[in-house]
């Protein structure tokens, strides 16, 4: 990846954590950038927030681990997630980021809290 695919991810009413996408997923990181931006309704599950996306991805390099700060797709639910804590996935996901700015913003996020994702530009 030749310049760096920067993304804000905004937590309507509490505020943005800002992203960089990697090179571990780099089509599927690809598609979603291409595709900004996006939103859904938050869920929650353990300490990973998540929410559908339209797009219709494979896995590519799938994981059965995340670290804290992870932003991945999971290819089952068509589901953009950010793992806040130390749970691990559902099952395996193409890893395609990291949240490098304001993660802790994903402790107060509720269930149905509207998620908007766009580039930083």
């Amino acid at each position: 990846m030749v310049e760096k695919m920067r993304i804000r991810i905004e937590v309507e009413g509490k505020g943005y954590a800002i992203g960089e996408l990697d090179d571990r997923n780099p089509k599927t990181a690809q598609i979603i950038y291409d595709n900004l931006p996006l939103e859904g309704r938050a869920l929650i599950w353990l300490e990973e927030v998540y929410f559908d996306i339209p797009l219709t991805i494979e896995y590519e390099n799938p994981s059965k681990t995340a670290t804290m700060g992870d932003i991945s797709y999971w290819p089952p639910g068509y589901a953009f997630c950010i793992f806040f804590g130390s749970s691990q996935p559902y099952s395996e996901v193409n890893h395609i980021g990291k949240v490098m700015e304001n993660l802790e913003i994903f402790r107060e996020v509720e269930e149905g809290d509207r998620i908007i994702i766009d580039r930083v530009e």
